[in-house]
């Protein structure tokens, strides 16, 4: 039986390279179904975090606006938090 196998696979260096390749791609913690799954989490966290960041600038944009703007602080406030001023009545219309 060990005479009908190709004199490559008679090599104790091609046999002990393959094994380790076949063991560093599929067997090992590290292989390359777990690197592809980590490098695509890594990608879509840069991108969450692109995304973050920019509705964090967005929200301290609106901050600043609403702490120097007393006029937006009061709409802001109207409409979110449905505060009024006394002797006001809130009518609140809701579209179906």
């Amino acid at each position: 039986m060990f005479k009908k196998l190709p004199p490559a696979f008679k090599n104790f260096y091609f046999v002990t390279g393959f094994l380790f390749l076949v063991w560093m791609l599929f067997l090992d913690s590290n292989d390359l179904i777990s690197r592809f799954k980590m490098t695509a989490k890594v990608n879509s966290l840069k991108n969450e975090r692109e995304f973050y960041l920019e509705k964090i600038s967005e929200v301290e944009k609106d901050r600043a606006e609403l702490l120097t703007n007393n006029e937006l602080l009061e709409k802001f406030a109207r409409e979110k938090y449905l505060m009024k001023k006394e002797k006001e009545d809130i009518f609140i219309v809701q579209q179906k």
